[in-house]
């Protein structure tokens, strides 16, 4: 692994150790992942917060609608009981 860092090449070493593989064959695979066509609007990563939060609790039951808080100001919670 030339020209890179030595704590990157630690990293890589270590993460391909705990998975069994050699660093070439880790970085590989991440390179491979990293560039596999992905449209981000449909990725978790690519959706608002909120939209990974629903997509998170989706099918618990939990779907009542959480109003909106603009225009109020935010308390801090009280735990006192």
């Amino acid at each position: 692994m030339r020209n890179l860092d030595e704590a990157v090449k630690e990293a890589l070493r270590l993460r391909a150790r705990r998975h069994g593989r050699s660093m070439e064959e880790e970085a590989r695979l991440i390179l491979s992942q990293a560039t596999q066509d992905q449209d981000p609007a449909t990725t978790p990563a690519g959706l608002g917060l909120g939209s990974r939060m629903a997509a998170l609790f989706a099918g618990l039951g939990l779907d009542d609608a959480i109003p909106q808080w603009e225009g109020q100001e935010a308390e801090p919670a009280d735990f006192r009981g």
